[in-house]
């Protein structure tokens, strides 16, 4: 992870380690935060039935790579599995793939491709590897970002905080069906 539990004296590190356990978004640095563990499962829940062995998964605002690492594990298991990172901040790509790299399975997976964490604009997807069974969308967007919706796989489903940035949010869920219509539902408010 980007951010430690320690501290220059005893209070300090008592109050990063008291923060740690909090069920609440974390800093890792940059202005970037890791998402509040329950929302890790809610969206996990929510994708569950797409997250099999072979998937084809994207992680838009990637971060840690923590998630994606969820996803890769989970998805792993079959052939033609790809699971795609994707985060805009460059030191945090520069931080997930070095704690990939110390995973040995997720390392074979980035020698293979079949793990790939890339800096770039997740709201534009990540065509080259469309399209996905699963899109988790890690940061809130001001509405659901199109592209994304077009990479979405027949039978697939995508998870994104839709509202202001710092505001109330909805997290909304797109599906795709077999014969490639769309439709979407709110599934619950965030903050």
């Amino acid at each position: 992870m980007s951010w430690t539990c320690h501290g220059s004296n005893n209070t300090t590190m008592v109050a990063a380690l008291k923060r740690a356990g909090l069920d609440a978004p974390q800093p890792l640095g940059y202005g970037a935060t890791i998402s509040a563990p329950h929302m890790h499962a809610v969206c996990l829940e929510l994708l569950a039935r797409q997250l099999r062995p072979g998937a084809r998964v994207l992680d838009v605002g990637s971060g840690s790579g923590y998630l994606t690492l969820v996803f890769a594990h989970l998805a792993a298991r079959g052939p033609g599995a790809v699971v795609v990172g994707v985060e805009h901040i460059s030191e945090l790509v520069a931080s997930s793939l070095a704690a990939a790299r110390g995973v040995p399975w997720a390392a074979a997976m980035l020698v293979d491709g079949s793990l790939q964490l890339l800096q770039g604009d997740g709201h534009a997807g990540y065509p080259a590897a469309a399209p996905f069974d699963a899109i988790h969308v890690g940061a809130a967007a001001a509405a659901v970002p199109p592209a994304l919706m077009a990479q979405l796989a027949p039978g697939g489903r995508l998870v994104v905080p839709v509202g202001p940035e710092g505001g109330p949010q909805q997290l909304v869920v797109v599906d795709r069906d077999e014969r490639g219509r769309l439709s979407s539902r709110v599934e619950m408010g965030v903050m």
